[in-house]
């Protein structure tokens, strides 16, 4: 995929460079992530960049010819030299790369990568895209000479790189280091925060905007992206109830229920095909699961109850589009009412959402955790952290900050467990009281 003629700046770039420098060609880089976010396009200017020369194989558009190069490896020099006479491209030892695009396709290339690590001469870079990967890898054998790192949609530090402001997120992370409020410039990057809420940050709407400066035309590519995802999830799950899932999950979110409901979504499930179903949304990378966790402490993953999970969309663009999906852009006012900060208390869900992607944009695995009020009802913490020996609750408040009687029950039954608390909400930073830390939503990131 090309996200046109604009190259974003992309922070897996630096990572990308880590491993060539460090690896020099020890092991090959898998990155892998969901469709549409920016893979091909970064692996192909990486290469352009750091390579003499290099040879871009698409898996979803090669020939036969090429295809069936792989189904045979016993002679390595025939299929380099047959490579470089189709591509019209010279490769050079140690100076050049060979990218495998939409390597799930071709699930022999990727099984071949051991032997042409192995033997050296030039650098390998897969992408692998949605529900992809394990789907088509039954029966191959996993080249364990191979590095895998995830890539995300932008975070909002590179929204705000590809609209030209490369001063505003230093700016704030410095004033998040000294715990000091913003000021007066708060409430303008609380509404840059908002218009990447709704632009999100795949690379295509993201360059639409940049291009037109239009939102009508920034939510038809997304709805066009999300129609791609869900005809993928259509082709692992002819039923459709995968694709349903998947759409659901604003309105799941919106109800703020403490879980998941399947059975509300597709009827009841069987145990096992829940949790396959499960597993195939977390491939597809589309979208972003947080586990209930059964004790609150350190070892967040080792309490993490798999049957109790909340479902989050991997782009806070595509959520908001989303979450409108039966609305005509034309007569959608979410888009001004957002902008403007004349949003309704009952969509602050669409906050938690754009918390749970800048957390796990900074490297997060997301927990959350629920706990008995009294007979009917429960407390809820959105988001658990760990870090070092401690936690740190966080709530997601985008109106009414005030009261929080979940986070103060939390700290009270967990003291000696909790490091730092958070609430995130809409307003400037400040100190509350007991080590409590209210902070505009564009810190999330820097917790």
């Amino acid at each position: 995929m090309n996200s046109g003629n604009i190259h974003f700046k992309r922070k897996i770039y630096d990572s990308m460079l880590k491993w060539k420098q460090e690896r020099n060609g020890e092991t090959a880089l898998l990155i892998q992530g969901a469709r549409r976010i920016g893979k091909s396009t970064i692996a192909e200017e990486f290469a352009r960049k750091e390579y003499k020369s290099y040879i871009l194989i698409d898996f979803s558009k090669v020939s036969k010819e090429v295809n069936d190069l792989f189904n045979d490896v016993s002679d390595l020099n025939y299929i380099l030299l047959r490579l470089q006479f189709i591509f019209q491209v010279e490769l050079y030892e140690r100076k050049s790369v060979i990218i495998f695009d939409e390597v799930q396709l071709q699930p022999l290339a990727r099984q071949a990568i051991k032997h042409f690590v192995k033997d050296g001469r030039y650098d390998y870079i897969e992408t692998g895209s949605l529900i992809s990967i394990k789907q088509n890898t039954k029966g191959i054998t996993i080249p364990s000479e191979e590095e895998q790192i995830e890539m995300y949609p932008m975070d909002f530090e590179e929204f705000r790189w590809a609209l030209g402001d490369a001063a505003s997120i230093p700016m704030i992370r410095t004033f998040y280091e000294k715990r000091m409020a913003l000021g007066a410039a708060h409430r303008t990057k609380q509404r840059d925060l908002r218009l990447y809420m709704l632009v999100g940050g795949m690379p295509q709407a993201v360059n639409e905007y940049v291009k037109t400066n239009n939102l009508a035309k920034v939510d038809a590519v997304k709805r066009r992206i999300i129609k791609l995802y869900s005809d993928d999830f259509l082709k692992i799950d002819p039923t459709g109830k995968l694709s349903k899932l998947f759409m659901s999950i604003p309105s799941q979110l919106s109800k703020k229920s403490t879980r998941f409901y399947t059975n509300a979504v597709v009827g009841e499930l069987e145990v096992n095909t829940e949790a396959e179903m499960l597993i195939n949304l977390e491939d597809s990378k589309a979208v972003l699961v947080s586990y209930h966790s059964d004790d609150p402490n350190v070892g967040l993953s080792l309490t993490q109850d798999i049957s109790k999970y909340k479902l989050f969309v991997a782009d806070t663009g595509l959520f908001v589009t989303m979450a409108f999906w039966d609305k005509d852009f034309t007569e959608n006012v979410i888009y001004q009412k957002l902008l403007a900060d004349k949003l309704e208390a009952n969509l602050g869900y669409i906050y938690e959402n754009l918390v749970a992607q800048m957390l796990t944009a900074a490297g997060n695995k997301l927990f959350y955790y629920t706990f008995e009020k009294d007979e009917k009802h429960s407390y809820e913490i959105d988001f658990l952290l760990s870090r070092g020996n401690k936690i740190c609750p966080i709530e997601v408040k985008s109106s009414g900050y005030k009261t929080h009687a979940s986070l103060d029950a939390f700290r009270l039954k967990y003291s000696a467990r909790i490091k730092n608390s958070y609430l995130l909400y809409i307003k400037d930073l400040q100190k509350g009281d007991n080590e409590l830390m209210y902070l505009p939503f564009y810190m999330t990131g820097m917790i």
